[in-house]
């Protein structure tokens, strides 16, 4: 706890600097057509996330410097391609290593690394398992839309990963470097968790968390050989698979910018404010994360089912069939 204070001071002290910085050098986002906003804000508030975790991981789990490595990587692209528009090929490029970096920790860990290269069958696996992480630090960063969403989403996942680890006697990162990742939470949503945000996560932000989140949930699959918290990321990726299904349906391009996940038809359109419904995407992933603890994997399934119907019945009820198979 002593940690998490000192943490709590040191990150907010941090964080200010940081806006003096994004003020001077005008790293902003300027609201657009596809924007839920629509003031200038400061952009890049999340960089508090990978600063956090990775001072983390040097003082208190320095074994883990391939992961360390990998989250700075993502975290600096991501970050210049905050301030500025970065070649695509240059920005994936960096995302594979850093995923790459990520798996490499993950076979060190488990003391499989050399059978994980030589095996052919390992190949396979770490080329599907590459292509499942991007898609998943994509999708995360495409939520990332409404002030409040990626901080109460994020705390919800880390503290639930910090929960089951010690609830299983098993430790995927060491308590201290949990703790200062949620402390760095907090200190954002202390600016970001409101009506007129202060600053944006910005993809350094919810980039860089989307892989230290895709380490924890992986750990825990390998280490428990439970396919079950996969789950812990259940509401973004029910929201994240059922827009993509829509944009393909209406012929759209699912790599183009776009506003069609269900959270921003309810604060764009519906006009709920950004922080309930951001709650109510960490509310119900807390349920569904409750369960997994709680309950055989078979009923932590269902609860899971139940809330895909739920959703599919209220995106029906409230968009309309039309909006969802027809492109305005």
């Amino acid at each position: 706890m002593q940690i998490f204070i000192i943490a709590l001071f040191l990150l907010f002290i941090l964080e200010l600097l940081y806006f003096k910085i994004a003020d001077r050098f005008n790293i902003i986002d300027k609201p657009n057509q596809r924007s839920s906003h629509n003031q200038v804000t400061l952009r890049g508030g999340g960089v508090v996330f990978p600063i956090a975790f990775i001072v983390g991981i040097l003082f208190f789990q320095p074994d883990q410097y391939y992961l360390a490595f990998g989250v700075f990587a993502i975290a600096f692209i991501s970050f210049l391609d905050d301030i500025v528009t970065l070649n695509n090929k240059l920005r994936i490029g960096v995302h594979l290593l850093s995923v790459l970096l990520l798996l490499a920790q993950i076979f060190i860990n488990q003391g499989i690394f050399s059978a994980a290269i030589y095996n052919p069958y390992s190949l396979l696996l770490i080329l599907v398992s590459l292509i499942f992480f991007i898609g998943i630090i994509n999708a995360y960063n495409f939520m990332d839309g409404i002030n409040g969403i990626t901080v109460l989403y994020s705390l919800i996942t880390v503290v639930s990963c910090l929960f089951i680890q010690q609830y299983l006697l098993i430790e995927v990162l060491d308590e201290s470097v949990c703790y200062l990742l949620v402390a760095s939470l907090v200190v954002f949503g202390f600016f970001n968790l409101r009506k007129k945000a202060k600053a944006f996560a910005g993809d350094v932000g919810s980039i860089a968390m989307a892989l230290i989140i895709c380490f924890l949930i992986a750990s825990l699959i390998i280490i428990t050989n439970d396919i079950k918290w996969i789950l812990l990321l259940g509401i973004y990726g029910l929201d994240s698979v059922a827009t993509i299904c829509c944009r393909i349906i209406r012929k759209e391009n699912i790599f183009d910018a776009h506003r069609s996940h269900f959270y921003q038809f309810l604060a764009n359109e519906r006009k709920y404010a950004h922080v309930f419904v951001a709650g109510l995407y960490a509310f119900f992933q807390l349920v569904i994360n409750l369960s997994l603890v709680a309950l055989p994997a078979l009923f932590a399934y269902l609860v899971f089912l139940l809330f895909c119907m739920l959703y599919i019945i209220t995106r029906l009820k409230l968009e309309g069939k039309a909006r969802l198979f027809v492109n305005y």
